[in-house]
């Protein structure tokens, strides 16, 4: 009998072959933001218990668009740029957890299979999608700058239906690039169990943040965002109501784990 390895499947005699290796992870990336609000109702029905409302500005919605680099500890996916480079599409608001506010995915898009590994480890509801958002760039025409004046687009598409797309444009610094994605993620870990009827094989309401943190000047500015039905998607159910603002910032992340809230918390 062989010992098989790695921290996510396939496992393996080596590990090689799995989809993620271990945290800590390392991302590097551009992030476009648009914050909206909508009916707090309509957030209320996305949380399950006990969490509950955030009490300042229930309604807030935060849109973002990411164009990411990532790695594990040795750094050597950036020289196979297709096992660093991805994009994804996530909508955040926030919520109330024992009397401390959090955020928390609600939905979320990725163009890569590994991202949707990593996705389930930390609680994020990952589905494939299109993404595309502008690139900055310092020279050309071909390319807006990271300034007053800048104009980014973004598209979200998912099983050959267009479900988001967004214009902002830049008008001048900001001391953060909004606020709805600003706190600890409150995320549940879930998987059905094999046997039908029986409760889940897991059930787990989990806290987690960046390990580090840094980033580049944030900038604000007027932003568009439309959300579009599709037949198995419900964002267009988040209804656009206020546009708050657009921003664009530069990052890099560290994540490595985070901490157990409560088991079995699933309807």
């Amino acid at each position: 009998m062989s010992t098989v390895r790695g921290f996510f499947t396939p496992r393996t005699a080596t590990g090689r072959s799995s989809l993620v290796p271990a945290p800590p992870w390392y991302y590097s990336g551009d992030l476009l933001t648009v914050e909206y609000r909508t009916d707090p109702a309509k957030v209320a029905e996305l949380l399950p218990d006990p969490l509950s409302l955030a009490e300042e500005d229930p309604g807030a919605v935060a849109v973002i668009w990411a164009d990411w680099q990532s790695c594990s500890e040795g750094g050597e996916e950036l020289l196979d740029p297709v096992r660093s480079q991805y994009k994804e599409c996530f909508v955040v608001v926030r919520c109330s957890y024992q009397g401390r506010t959090y955020s928390r995915c609600v939905y979320i898009w990725v163009d890569k299979d590994f991202a949707i590994a990593r996705g389930l480890h930390q609680g994020y509801p990952k589905k494939l999608g299109s993404i595309h958002m502008t690139r900055p760039h310092p020279f050309g025409q071909a390319a807006p700058r990271i300034g007053a004046g800048g104009r980014f687009g973004a598209t979200l598409a998912a099983a050959d239906r267009r479900l988001a797309q967004a214009v902002v444009r830049l008008r001048e610094p900001s001391p953060s690039a909004g606020f709805v994605n600003g706190h600890p993620m409150a995320h549940n870990r879930w998987l059905p169990s094999i046997e039908p009827g029986a409760a889940p094989a897991l059930d787990e309401l989990i806290s987690s943040g960046a390990a580090e943190f840094e980033g580049g000047q944030a900038w604000a500015g007027d932003a568009e965002l439309e959300l579009f039905d599709a037949p198995t998607e419900e964002l267009a159910g988040l209804t656009v109501d206020e546009i708050i603002g657009g921003y664009y910032r530069q990052v890099g992340v560290v994540w490595n784990g985070g901490t157990l809230l409560e088991r079995g918390t699933s309807a």
